[in-house]
């Protein structure tokens, strides 16, 4: 499958600072090793090229290649870059040129180059510190780092059913390179390395927000896309779907660990949502993306249940939401008109029948969620009605 969006050339620059994913460690993967740059930082270094390749843009710093870069469980991948620059003032809706770049700056000389480059697609990385732990229009290691420590915790692109699109490599851009950016700033000054995350994705396609393709805005095109042109290949996007969904829902119980001392550890979610933070694969299976979002958090063995109920109620309407688009799509393609309730009942007994978390149970006039764990602990089981009549 060849990516949908808007297309952006970007130059490859060589580096000598890569860290690895030790899941990739034993691969030869050149094309994740190197620091990627729009042309309107060519100003900014005076390193010389290795080429260029095309991408597509992906939300407000990141960009996806346009072509697979592999292949893994019979899934294409594609090649993300987080931390190419962005394109839009971050205290306004302008967007950012070099008039505002050399504004900012008190480097004459930097200045001067600035001003006498050729601006065709202006696109910069900043030294303005943002969102704690990374620059405005960058990635700070800081952040990067978060992200592979939950790449490594995963089973390549699996944490017990809850699905990644990992982070390959980190990336260090050149010192050099990195003084130049840090000039940059509005008000404060980002004091942290500097970086790119080499990722992996299954596609730029969203729930809903950061995308010019989204369930939410435009379901037909993404059925054509993924060339869902069969009911049959309709109802298993939709089993994968909410079997990959239910799964998000449930993150803290399939990464739980016991403490031992009356607590137990788990991820959970912080400033990360489902219908901007995570990707769709051709076959409906939702991966999260930003993982620098995910945190470890402990609560007593008491709050557990509590957690289970938070985590689910916090993206189940993103959730529910964007299978009702994909179902009425389906619907208004193939006929074959269901019952809501006796529909998503079919379909979230299909998707559950081999999950280790989470199963189904009828609890008077409720089909319940019955949310256990991946440590056995049948004490901080939970129940969650998702289907009344």
């Amino acid at each position: 499958m060849k990516m949908k969006g808007l297309p952006l050339n970007l130059n490859m620059y060589g580096t000598s600072e890569v860290l690895t994913n030790k899941h990739f460690e034993e691969f030869r993967m050149p094309e994740f090793e190197k620091v990627y740059l729009p042309e309107s930082m060519r100003s900014f270094t005076d390193l010389t090229p290795l080429g260029a390749k095309e991408f597509i843009v992906d939300d407000n710093r990141g960009v996806v290649s346009a072509s697979p870069s592999l292949t893994m469980d019979g899934t294409e991948f594609y090649l993300s870059v987080k931390g190419v620059g962005s394109t839009t003032s971050p205290f306004s809706q302008q967007l950012l040129g070099k008039t505002e770049i050399c504004y900012l700056l008190k480097d004459s000389e930097l200045k001067e180059r600035i001003v006498n480059s050729e601006e065709k697609v202006p696109r910069y990385l900043t030294g303005e510190l943002w969102l704690r732990g990374s620059p405005y229009g960058g990635q700070g290691l800081q952040h990067a780092s978060a992200s592979m420590r939950v790449s490594e915790m995963a089973d390549l692109t699996s944490i017990h059913g809850f699905r990644i699109a990992p982070v390959v490599k980190i990336v260090f851009l050149p010192e050099s390179l990195e003084g130049e950016i840090k000039k940059i700033f509005w008000y404060r000054r980002f004091g942290g390395r500097m970086v790119q995350e080499t990722r992996v994705v299954p596609s730029n396609v969203r729930i809903y927000f950061h995308s010019g393709s989204t369930v939410g805005g435009n379901i037909g095109s993404i059925f054509d896309l993924f060339g869902i042109d069969e009911n049959d290949k309709a109802l298993e996007f939709l089993r994968n779907f909410v079997k990959s969904g239910i799964a998000f829902l449930t993150l803290f119980t399939r990464s739980i660990r016991n403490n031992e001392d009356g607590s137990f550890g788990g991820l959970d979610f912080y400033d990360v949502w489902l219908d901007k933070d995570a990707v769709l694969a051709p076959d409906g299976t939702i991966y999260f993306v930003d993982l620098e979002g995910l945190e470890w958090i402990t609560v007593g063995e008491e709050r557990v249940k509590e957690k289970i109920d938070d985590q689910i109620y916090r993206s189940l309407y993103e959730f529910m939401y964007a299978y009702e688009q994909i179902e009425r799509e389906r619907s208004a393609r193939f006929g074959n008109v269901m019952d809501r309730k006796a529909q998503f009942e079919y379909l979230l007994r299909e998707a559950l029948k081999d999950d280790e978390v989470v199963g189904l149970a009828r609890e008077g006039g409720s089909l319940e969620l019955v949310v256990g764990n991946v440590l056995g602990e049948h004490r901080i089981t939970g129940k969650f009605p998702i289907i009344d009549w």
